[in-house]
């Protein structure tokens, strides 16, 4: 390989959810630059990110605001730890300032670096919650087919998704999966999404009848499932959902790593599709990922568990080196405040509305089979005939040629499996997103005539 850049991406860095063997066939994409909501690769490559890095770079590429303050908090304490009492200012704030944003009332704040690790503190907390109440034999997880909670071992035991069990030995027992709830994939012929929302309800009540209530510490949800393929929930479902937990007293843990902080019109999720969870995970666009953070928020009974515990036993068990990390926790700090003065989850709502219904005027393209999202997060799912909704074969890979010949056109989509989705940083404008539509719409149609070339559709 000429590059010598190249040859070392491939001898020494191991990348993740990648094929291995096949990268020291291809090689690397070498980002080099960003500005805005655009990117270069060190070949000179220009795109527009509409998939926010990893659905987190809300506030694009280059917002000098997070810069000085990460160098401010840099210059003047750029780390403590947060153990035995000590702390510092920016996590002190940043601690106040998530819980007076909770979307329902929440007590107390823990930090971590990363969504898995927050989704694996939520999960050693409501075992721990119940121990203190004297139950400690509630320790099963429920969660979602085609969920995402993270791949450390606990948050990918979470994880609906088999390509992040297999060969892992995965997921730990005591982890247990429902139905997913995508009317379009897994609805009965001639179900109403409001029926299908009761079945979902019926069948997560036989699991609990089934495994025992009184084993079960708590329910994992993102409000609007991120790497299963955007994936909203059908009418009624989460009102449903949560009385059967509510009857059977089990803790509802909202995953917000992804839909927080605008991404879904509102400042969280839980706003736009009405969940009412004991424990709130967030990270990714709350530094922006310019820098790791995430956090826990806990509700007021589960702190009392933790304090009782603490106190029994002397100390309250659980921490991490970078938790609270200073400079991080300034440039949160920073975001929030850009947030709230740029409207940016208003603007997040009319613009990702835009983007919707310029998708939805695809819904005739041959390829299209479903459109679906919220704010700015969208997916389009590709089928091989619309009538019966029939997938591609795995191994043809339609979706990620699709988010291929997208990128040919200078935007950065993301297959996941046949659905290509999108997720825009906050700042993207109405012309932008229409730049996002056109080239999507040019993709679509590159994969649609590769694939007749090659006699694989008629349609």
């Amino acid at each position: 390989m000429s590059n010598p850049l190249h040859a070392s991406d491939i001898a020494y860095h191991i990348h993740s959810q990648t094929n291995l063997a096949s990268h020291e066939t291809v090689g690397p994409t070498v980002m080099v630059r960003g500005e805005g909501i655009y990117t270069w690769d060190d070949q000179g490559k220009q795109y527009l990110d509409a998939m926010s890095g990893m659905w987190s770079a809300a506030l694009g590429y280059s917002e000098a605001r997070l810069e000085a303050a990460a160098l401010r908090q840099m210059k003047q304490l750029p780390y403590h730890q947060n153990f035995a009492h000590r702390s510092t200012e920016p996590a002190i704030q940043l601690a106040e300032r998530l819980i007076s944003l909770a979307p329902v009332p929440m007590s107390k704040v823990l930090f971590a670096c990363s969504g898995s690790e927050a989704n694996d503190t939520a999960i050693k907390l409501a075992w721990y919650y119940w121990s203190a109440l004297g139950q400690p034999q509630r320790r099963k997880i429920i969660s979602r087919n085609r969920a995402y909670h993270g791949t450390t071992i606990a948050s990918a035991s979470l994880t609906g998704l088999a390509h992040l069990h297999q060969d892992f030995g995965l997921p730990l027992p005591g982890f247990l999966h429902v139905t997913c709830p995508h009317h379009y994939r897994e609805g009965l012929p001639g179900e109403t999404e409001e029926d299908f929302s009761t079945r979902l309800a019926a069948e997560l009540e036989t699991l609990i009848e089934h495994e025992g209530a009184d084993t079960i510490a708590a329910f994992f949800a993102e409000p609007l499932m991120g790497t299963g393929g955007v994936i909203t929930p059908p009418a009624g479902y989460f009102e449903k959902i949560q009385q059967v937990l509510k009857r059977h007293d089990i803790l509802l843990v909202a995953d917000e790593v992804i839909c927080g902080f605008g991404r879904t019109g509102n400042w969280w999720g839980s706003q736009t599709f009405g969940l009412q969870p004991d424990m709130i995970t967030c990270a990714k666009a709350l530094s922006a990922s310019y820098l790791p953070i995430s956090a826990l928020m806990i509700s007021e009974p589960v702190y009392q568990a933790m304090k009782s515990q603490s106190e029994k036993i002397g100390i309250f068990g659980h921490g991490f080196t970078y938790g609270g990390h200073p400079v991080p926790a300034a440039v949160a700090l920073e975001c929030l405040n850009i947030y709230e003065e740029r409207q940016l989850p208003a603007h997040a709502q009319q613009v990702g509305a835009r983007l919707g219904a310029g998708l939805r005027k695809l819904a005739d393209h041959p390829l299209v089979g479903e459109v679906r999202g919220a704010g700015l997060m969208w997916g389009v799912e590709v089928v091989a005939d619309k009538a019966t909704k029939a997938a591609f074969p795995k191994d043809w890979k339609v979706g990620l040629s699709v988010s291929k010949n997208t990128e040919a056109n200078g935007v950065t989509a993301r297959s996941l499996n046949d659905s290509v989705v999108f997720a825009p940083p906050l700042i993207i404008t109405a012309a932008e997103v229409d730049v996002v539509l056109e080239a999507f719409g040019k993709g679509l149609d590159a994969s649609l005539a590769q694939l007749r070339e090659q006699s694989r559709f008629s349609g």
